[in-house]
């Protein structure tokens, strides 16, 4: 999510409806301790690919243990699990991330073409203290991060920004290298509107950049699922990905994953495999989870600029962010 478009090329490869899945696996609605994921042995040799029509003779149930689980019974700030900013250098006084000039450096990716700010409660904007403004509510263990319209007599303060909105990373309170990163949540529509779960390198470094879902807020229904990579002989960065029609996806919750394995990430719907790829070179360091709601793109398909017709208030619900560690004693039984 981090300004790729216009660096190296996205494949993205037809939009494809995604059926119910085939085989009975763990309740979808929660996380357990212990689950077995249904993944594909077969190896990926091509650089990615779709998994249309899945051989059942080529699919076995991998063991996986809970290593975090945000279930969203509190406010998402009060656990110390999450900040709710892009972080900056060692050198970043932590006081930049609460107000004052450039402090907006870290509350939105300017080169996306972003018409929100990140907003939290502690944060000034160019005021001498705390604005007050929460994009985050929690009812009934379902996390909301609510984008709106800058009220006008804060726009100047909020550095002309045309929304507020919230972002939550893990960046510093947890990262982990390999296992399946998932999410359940409801995705969000309307013009220039971008929810987004994606994971970073947790050394700072880009890419890799790993986006378990994407949605294009003006095609409901539609969301992508994108590895992103670098050629080190070139410098140029690499995407591949794939559409997915979700038709209820905006008004049902669905679970979004990820398996990063040593040679290969499998992404999943609902705990389906859907698409897999060989693991691309730089896959090397922990990742570190971020969930948001951008609001306008200059180069993301389906999420264009702010209109008249973008809404004025905008959801993006999360019941659950889960992650897994597989288990290598049991996988070995």
């Amino acid at each position: 999510m981090i300004g790729r478009w216009t660096k190296g090329t996205l494949v993205a490869i037809g939009v494809f409806a995604v059926p119910a899945p085939g085989v009975a696996q763990d309740d979808l609605d929660g996380a357990p301790d212990m689950m077995s994921l249904q993944v594909t042995t077969d190896p990926s040799t091509i650089e990615c690919r779709r998994l249309e029509t899945v051989n059942p003779t080529s699919l076995a149930f991998l063991p996986m243990r809970r290593t975090f689980n945000e279930d969203f019974d509190e406010h998402p700030l009060s656990s110390g699990r999450w900040v709710p900013h892009y972080a900056g250098g060692a050198a970043w006084p932590d006081a930049r991330y609460w107000g004052g000039d450039g402090s907006d450096f870290k509350r939105k990716t300017s080169a996306n073409g972003e018409q929100q700010i990140y907003v939290d409660p502690r944060y000034a904007g160019r005021a001498a203290t705390p604005l007050g403004l929460d994009p985050f509510k929690v009812k009934d263990g379902v996390l909301s991060i609510v984008a709106s319209r800058t009220p006008p007599e804060l726009k100047s303060v909020l550095f002309n920004n045309e929304y507020i909105s919230g972002i939550l990373t893990t960046q510093g309170r947890f990262s982990q290298k390999h296992g399946y990163f998932e999410i359940r949540a409801k995705l969000p529509v309307g013009h220039a509107v971008w929810p987004a779960f994606w994971m970073l390198a947790d050394d700072g470094g880009w890419p890799p950049e790993v986006d378990v879902l994407e949605g294009r807020g003006e095609r409901p229904g539609d969301l992508v699922m994108t590895t992103h990579w670098r050629i080190p002989a070139t410098g140029k960065i690499q995407s591949c990905g794939f559409d997915f029609a979700v038709g209820d996806a905006s008004n049902a919750f669905h679970n979004y994953g990820v398996l990063w394995e040593e040679d290969r990430l499998i992404y999943f719907i609902d705990r389906r495999p859907v698409s897999d790829i060989k693991a691309p070179i730089g896959y090397d360091d922990p990742m570190y989870m971020i969930v948001n709601l951008a609001i306008g793109s200059k180069f993301f398909l389906g999420v264009g600029p702010v209109d008249a017709e973008s809404p004025p208030t905008v959801a993006f619900e999360i019941d659950r962010i889960s992650v897994y560690q597989i288990d290598t004693e049991q996988a070995r039984r």
